[in-house]
């Protein structure tokens, strides 16, 4: 029997369009859609565009044909359908796999054992970490970096027979056929301490693929939306704004929020810079709540952080 009951997603999606929300999905603000226009027509606008903006590789042969950024490589998978699949070109299928560590590269393994590579390898530049939380890591104040297996990393070692990770490893350089395109990955140990390739450690890697997973800088700086909103961007690459969510203008000589707030806040990693979900649903509170009190003079809605605060040390 086929279950009527609609999915938690779109249960909440169905929710939100009840309470007034509006989604235009396909708009692209500053692109598409005026962004001068979008703040003309409304009395407050946040900015929640996330930090998409990858951070690269730079070194011999990174021109070569089959070197992607694992987000472009994810976003493919993930739209893939019967009458639309993943092109060739991004396609793991038949091919060795070279791919970036972190929780993103973790995703991207599994979806190149689900497109059925020939062999996935993920190179780690820190050291295998230990099985336990080291003294100076101590609960609750840290997050310990331990030896973790996701979900992926247990079916590659299924699938192969041992960890599809290489720790304190670091890509030295690809190197490419007569076609252009990548036909190995060159690395090398890292020195102890650091990301240094070590001297005379250097050994090659198959790889028809390879993604690069290794984090984003900060959200798009597109021109039809810095300068329509009056945004400012900061030397990390987020954009800038003051501890109570308001945007920074180029400006802007004063950071408070009395002195600077036009109506235009920033949240999530657009302003905080790439981070965890957590601190995406906090900032979301937060900033509709400073939003709601600029449209009002006040609010009653939860404020649970503010922009400057940080992790507990």
């Amino acid at each position: 029997m086929t279950s009527t009951n609609p999915r938690p997603r779109d249960a909440r999606i169905a929710q939100m369009e009840q309470e007034g929300t509006r989604f235009r999905p396909g708009s692209d603000v500053g692109g598409s859609v005026d962004a001068a226009a979008l703040r003309a027509g409304f009395g407050a606008v946040v900015v929640a565009t996330g930090a998409t903006v990858p951070r690269d590789l730079r070194g011999q042969g990174r021109e070569l044909r089959g070197i992607h950024h694992a987000m472009e490589y994810l976003t493919t998978a993930n739209r893939s359908t019967p009458s639309c699949p993943v092109p060739p070109s991004l396609s793991a299928r038949g091919k060795d796999v070279v791919i970036g560590g972190g929780d993103t590269g973790s995703d991207c393994l599994g979806t190149a054992l689900r497109q059925d590579a020939r062999s996935v390898v993920q190179l780690d530049v820190h050291p295998r970490p230990g099985d336990d939380r080291p003294s100076d890591e101590p609960w609750p104040l840290v997050h310990p970096r331990i030896f973790r297996m996701s979900h992926a990393h247990e079916e590659a070692w299924e699938r192969a027979g041992g960890d599809p990770r290489t720790f304190a490893a670091v890509a030295v350089r690809f190197l490419g056929g007569p076609s252009g395109r990548v036909e190995a990955l060159v690395l090398a140990e890292v020195k102890p301490g650091g990301r240094s390739p070590r001297p005379g450690t250097t050994r090659e890697l198959p790889a028809q693929l390879v993604l690069l997973a290794l984090g984003f800088r900060g959200p798009e700086q597109a021109p039809g939306l810095l300068g329509p909103l009056g945004l400012s961007v900061e030397a990390g690459g987020a954009f800038a704004r003051t501890s109570g969510f308001a945007a920074l203008s180029p400006a802007s000589t004063a950071r408070d929020d009395e002195a600077v707030s036009r109506g235009v806040f920033v949240a999530g990693d657009a302003g905080r810079g790439p981070s965890l979900v957590v601190w995406a649903i906090a900032e979301g509170r937060s900033a509709a709540a400073a939003a709601d009190r600029y449209l009002r003079g006040g609010t009653d809605l939860p404020a649970p952080i503010r922009a400057t605060d940080g992790p507990l040390v």
